[in-house]
């Protein structure tokens, strides 16, 4: 039986203010999901202080350098975050994918290095809304898939969490309709194979609590990796508690 996972994603968003404040608004009372709060890499540890103090949920990076260590200025590698109290780390983010030119190949890579390091990597696949009118859903998600397939063996599939994301339903307002997301994340789980069952698949794209309980209520989704929606404690933990 998969539990639910529901994720936030603040993206470079909050302060340490911020994060202070989120917490003391957060109420997961009621809750019977797993939890991922994924801040900037600047209050990793403070988010990690406060699932401490408080329990409830896990702590994720935003990204990680497919690289150990090294001369890679500016980079966070997967021993960090898990020093900073991360258990889970995104990989291959749409935003890391369009905005900073992230290949698949790059992306099996980092997913290769949360895994080797004893992270959970959270992988983000979907399509841009060209590739949607074309009818190329399922070969991006199938080929985004694919690369990473190729650097791991079929079993390190179940210590990961695939989220379908797609493009143009990231911070648009739009998002596809739970029969739409349903189909995709069917897919997804016939392409895992032999562990498909065992794997959770999150839905990302403008989830709000008006519409989580309808996405969660469709067999293939199993959560929801949160951007927008996370900034607000009250709004995020309402996500949670529709995850049942």
């Amino acid at each position: 039986m998969r539990k639910p996972l529901v994720a936030a994603n603040w993206k470079m968003n909050g302060s340490r203010e911020f994060a202070e404040r989120f917490f003391t608004d957060l109420n997961l009372e009621g809750v019977t999901s797993g939890v991922v709060v994924c801040p900037p890499f600047p209050y990793l540890s403070l988010v990690a202080q406060e699932a401490e103090e408080k329990g409830g949920f896990a702590v994720g990076g935003q990204d990680l350098s497919q690289e150990p260590s090294g001369a890679f200025t500016g980079e966070i590698s997967a021993s960090m975050l898990l020093d900073s109290g991360a258990r889970y780390v995104i990989v291959g983010h749409s935003e890391r994918r369009s905005f900073y030119s992230e290949t698949s190949e790059l992306v099996a890579k980092k997913f290769f290095a949360a895994q080797a390091a004893g992270l959970i990597p959270i992988l983000c696949i979907g399509e841009t809304l060209e590739e949607r009118e074309q009818g190329r859903t399922l070969e991006v998600v199938a080929t985004q898939m694919q690369a990473v397939s190729e650097v791991i063996d079929t079993d390190a599939w179940k210590r990961a969490v695939v989220a379908y994301e797609p493009v143009w339903a990231i911070g648009t307002g739009k998002t596809a309709t739970p029969e739409e997301a349903q189909s995709v994340h069917e897919f997804i789980r016939a392409q895992l194979g032999q562990v498909g069952d065992e794997v959770q698949i999150l839905y990302g794209g403008s989830v709000k609590s008006a519409n989580a309980s309808a996405l969660f209520a469709q067999a293939d989704i199993d959560g929801a990796l949160v951007g927008g929606a996370s900034l607000d404690a009250k709004e995020f933990a309402a996500i949670c508690r529709a995850a049942v």
